[in-house]
Order: C-alpha cells, then structure tokens, then sequence
C-alpha cells in the first residue's frame, strides 16, 4: 500500500462510519425500520457483566423480525461508565442504554429500533428521577474532554477500516509523507508532552536523545504493565484502540531511526492481548508495519512480549530485562536506556497513554495540544476513578482539572450520605490528597507539592469510613509482595514499615514508633535503587502528614477513628435496644455474650471478645455498638 492508496482507503471507509457521526441515510419507503447501528460495550468491566450474552441476543432478536439489512451490530471498546454496564449506544440516534441483560434486547428491538419509541426506564437517571437520553447529557460525560479516548466505545476496535475512518494512520502518513524525522521530534517538543507512566519526564526530549544516539539498532518499547491497584487506564486503551498505540510507536520509530519495537504487556489482559494481536496483523496486511511501510524506505516491526504481571517491571530496567527473557529486576543508572538499553542497544520506553496521544500531536500540531491544560503540564489526562465513588469508570480530562471537579461533577460525589475524607493518586507510589486540597489541580507539579504524584492515573476515592494507617498498610503490603528484592533498603526496609503499620493497626505500637517510621521512610527512599523502593513510603508520608492524629489515636488510645482495624474495635449492647433475640450470643465464636440475670437482655465480656464482629453483623435491631 502506499501513501496515496491510504489516502483513497480513508475517504471511503468514512462511509461505513456515517450512521455514528450524525449522518444518516434515507431509509426505503418499504422498510419496516430506519437504518440505526447498535454499539455494545465490549470492554473489560462490560465483558464481565455479559456484553457477550446480550449482542448474541441482539443478533438472534433482529435476524427474528426480519432486521439485519437495517440495522448493524457493532461491538466496541470501552465507553467509559463501568458502573452502569452492560452499556448499549443506539446510533445516529446516541441514545445510550445501561445496565442492559438478555431480557432487555427484545424491547430495544421492538420498541426503538421498529417502532422509533425509546425505552426510558433503561436510561441513566439523575438524583430526581430525570432520565439522560444521551451520554452528552450525563455529567459524567459532560465535563471530559476526550484526546486518547476520543475512538473508545465509538468503533470496533478488531476492524482496521473504522480505525481508518476516524483518520487513523493519517499522522503516519503526514510524517512518512512530507515531515522529516527531526521535525517529528521538534513538533512533539513543541506540544510538550510528558510521560503519561508517572516520573512526567518529557517525552520530546527522549526521543531526541535517542535519535542523536549512535548506531543503526535502536529500540521502541511501549510500557503496558499497569500494575498500580485499582488502575486500568492502559488496558481499557489497548482493548478500545488498539491501532492508536500501534500508529503512537510507529511515528516513534520513524522520528528516533529505531527499526523494532516491543509492547510489554501483563499476562493478566488477555483481551488487551488478543485486539493487539488483531491489530498488529490487520496492519501488516495493509503494509503498515514491516518493510518499506506506505512504499517508502521505512521498516519498523512491532512484536507483543506477555509479562507475568510482576509490579516492578514497570520500572524501565527491570522491564527490558524481562523482554530480554531475563527475571525482571533493576539496574543502577547511568547509562540511561537511550544510551545503553534493550540488548545494550539504544531504546526509549513510553507508556500506552503517551503513545496514544502522539498522533493527534501530529495530525492537528504541537501548538494545538499545548494549549490544552496548563503551561507546565499540557494536553489531557486519563484516570481509572475507583472506591467510594457514585461513577466508577474511565474518564479524560484537561491538566489542571481540580480534584473537586473530577470527584464531584464528574464522579458524583461520596455515595451512601458518607463525606470525602481522601482520594489516593499515583497507586503504591502516590500520596493520599486530603479534603482540604479537594481544589488542588491535577497536574504534575501541583500533586507533587502537596505530596502526591500523578502516577499513571489510578484514582482511588476514599470516604470517612475508611482508617488511612489501614489504608498506609494496604499499599505497603503491596510493595513488600512486589519488591524484587535486589537492594536491602527496599527489601528490608519494606517489610520493617509494614511490620510497623502491622503493628500500629493492632495497638501494639510503643509511643516512638511513629518518629522511627518516619525515618525508616526517609531512608528507604533514599537509598532503594529503583522507583519501587523510592517511592514506596509516599503512602506512609502523605498519610502522616495529613491524618496524624489518626495514627496517635492507634498509638495513644488504642482506638481506631474510623471503626476499621480488628484488634481495636470494642463491641457493647445498648440495652435500652437490646430485644433478647440471642441472635448474638448465638452468633458469638468466643461465646462471651451473656444473658442479665434479672432481665432478657444481653452483656458482652470484653475480656474475652476476639473481635470477629459476627454480633455487630447479626444484630437486626442496631442494639450493637461497634467503637
């Protein structure tokens, strides 16, 4: 294929997207419905709610009534509300269905896609019973503003000609056909893109170190070993959109004089995997990766290396040298990668988020992503929002959105009449943000001042239920289990914080143990050799820093504020509530819950309670006081 055949297969795989762009055509007097396309959310979390079971049933359902030639069927990646699937897109219409089964396809059928009659009750509904028509109309939807995600849940992402269509390929082919590789480096320098993985290092300046390195083997790597918990941004990218980071790595190649390129992703995403595979297929076929791409003198190949999903791969020199086929663990720098890195070659190594933004750069101009967002911080930001939050799921937004906005408007807020107490940015690596800097904007610099990171974009919302030395200790477990093991501070100095957090969540922690947990967090970073080790007291410090008096409670008073951890919650029966059910003494393992003498109520010997809380959970009359 060449650049001008691309250009042909562009214009006219615009057509099969019409419908989804508001464009639809007449339908036939004798049609028995008007041509409509019907988009089922096939990303991850829909996969797992049965998005399988509903387009079979959308198949068998219109094949029935005589359908089909009207009406397409179209499985797409992720839409973005994870909560509410499986997710159903009615187009040209953009009426959006949630939380649709099996029995639901039969009405969307006969009753929108026959009779032209939405079906209210499986739309979203607001707080006052109002139903969204449209995913514009939804709050969740309104305050995004989608770069990398601007194709996810729009097009198949397993068929190359709607990739096509939505111009893909079309900065490839403006670098191939008339930008030389230097003004490719120069345009993305332009934009100031900074890497989307964590450290925010720039991405322009990469690649140009690696085009000034010498020698005819170079290397691209894309980092899709997102293993920070609750994140899932780079899987969702990969599952909706899988060409967007094929075309990312390519310009790369062509802009750095790198010829081979390596996505490194977890074993955990097999449905990453299998469109990646689809993908890179489909595009060898069209003569877009291999040799003499688009009929000129360029060759790149891409090749999929699985991972077995181990946290510190993601740290670049541990990643090449499980590339390599070697165990993954870190090494001292310098060289840096762009010196000396896959196979002692130059290499540059970005995450998924960063490739994908690479051709829009390209296509609409440096200058046009850098006045999105902030100076210092440009373009858009994809985070994973998760926890105590109403909206769950993917959203994209510009740098500098405050944390308020991104909780509030676009989350909805603290469910359940609970208030915000913190939200973790950054994963193991990151910091806990407490409510007094709710306003506080999500970019590089601004988290980083108030001791947090952006990470890779995991957003984990917390609500005053939730104990942060609990919270502290979770994440330190993490990186004790995650730890290579190659250097003694992160090794040892791991394992003794979380033996420490263990040890204050249980109240057996002596009054200076919070002076020697912040020291040991002191030096942990500063001597651990890799990321993992540098960063893995961030919880501990943010933690410290803003809920102190929570973890002095633990210390000092052996309570824990939030009702949370085991050893020290304290159980009582309010007799004034107490029925005499016996629901708990019966419930009780340690069988310390005792009848009064002179009454039918119920006393629990403290002495002897092992704090399972099985009272607490049995009791129907809210007569257990749990404190």
């Amino acid at each position: 294929m060449t650049l001008k055949e691309l250009y042909e297969w562009r214009e006219q795989a615009k057509a099969s997207l019409a419908l989804r762009l508001g464009k639809a055509p007449e339908s036939r007097p004798d049609a028995p419905c008007a041509y409509r396309e019907v988009l089922v959310c096939a990303g991850g979390a829909c996969v797992s709610c049965g998005c399988a079971s509903v387009a079979t049933a959308f198949r068998e359902v219109l094949g029935q009534r005589g359908l089909r030639e009207y009406v397409k069927l179209i499985e797409t990646g992720c839409v973005g509300c994870c909560d509410l699937g499986v997710v159903v897109q009615v187009m040209p219409d953009a009426v959006l269905y949630v939380k649709v089964t099996e029995k639901d396809v039969k009405r969307i059928v006969e009753e929108h896609l026959r009779d032209g009659k939405i079906v209210t009750d499986l739309l979203h509904k607001a707080e006052d019973g109002q139903p969204y028509r449209t995913a514009a109309e939804m709050p969740f939807f309104k305050h995004q503003l989608k770069v990398v995600l601007e194709n996810s849940g729009l097009i198949d992402p397993q068929n190359i000609d709607e990739y096509i269509a939505r111009d893909g390929y079309l900065a490839l082919q403006k670098a191939l056909g008339g930008m030389a590789p230097k003004q490719v480096v120069e345009e993305l320098l332009a934009s100031g893109l900074r890497g989307r993985g964590g450290g925010g290092f720039s991405a322009g300046v990469k690649w140009q170190m690696l085009a000034a390195a010498p020698g005819p083997t170079k290397y691209v790597i894309c980092n899709a070993d997102e293993g920070d918990p609750g994140a899932f941004m780079d899987r969702s990218v990969l599952e909706s959109d899988p060409h967007r980071v094929l075309e990312g790595m390519l310009i790369a190649g062509y802009a750095t004089g790198a010829s081979k390129g390596f996505i490194y992703v977890r074993a955990e995403y097999p449905l990453a995997i299998k469109r990646l595979q689809t993908a890179i297929s489909q595009a060898r076929d069209k003569d877009l990766i291999g040799e003499r791409i688009l009929g000129t003198d360029y060759c790149f190949d891409i090749e999929i290396r699985v991972g077995a999903g181990a946290f510190v791969c993601g740290e670049e020199t541990a990643l090449m040298a499980s590339v390599e086929g070697r165990r993954g663990m870190p090494q001292p720098r310098p060289p840096y990668p762009t010196q000396s890195g896959l196979y002692g070659k130059p290499t540059i190594i970005n995450n998924v988020e960063t490739y994908a933004n690479v051709p829009p750069i390209i296509r609409n101009g440096g200058k046009w992503f850098s006045q999105i967002g902030t100076p210092k911080s440009p373009g858009t930001k994809v985070f994973a929002l998760a926890g105590k939050i109403r909206n769950t799921g993917l959203v994209e937004v510009p740098m500098g959105t405050s944390l308020r906005q991104l909780v509030f408007d676009i989350g909805g807020g603290v469910p359940n009449g609970r208030t915000f107490k913190a939200a973790q940015t950054g994963g193991p690596s990151g910091g806990c943000i407490p409510a007094q800097h709710l306003d506080t904007p999500l970019d590089f610099d601004s988290l980083q001042a108030i001791g947090s990171i952006m990470g890779s974009g995991g957003l984990i919302v917390m609500d005053d239920s939730s104990c942060m030395v609990d919270v502290a200790r979770f994440f330190m477990d993490f990186c004790v289990d995650e730890s290579c093991g190659k250097c003694p501070p992160c090794r040892i100095g791991t394992r003794q914080m979380l033996h420490m957090l263990t040890r204050i969540t249980r109240g057996e922690a002596r009054p200076d143990e919070l002076e020697r947990l912040e020291g040991l967090a002191g030096v942990t970073a500063m001597a651990s050799l890799c990321g993992l080790g540098m960063t893995a007291p961030n919880p501990i410090r943010s933690t410290l820093q803003h809920f102190r008096e929570e973890y002095e409670a633990h210390i000092r008073d052996h309570r824990c504020p939030a009702g949370v951890c085991r050893q020290l919650l304290r159980y009582s029966i309010d007799v004034d509530k107490c029925t005499g059910c016996g629901l708990c003494a019966r419930a009780c393992p340690a069988a310390i819950i005792h009848k009064f003498d002179d009454k039918r109520k119920y006393w629990i010997e403290t002495d002897g309670c092992v704090h399972c809380g099985e009272c607490f959970e049995v009791c129907r009359f809210d007569a257990v006081l749990k404190q």
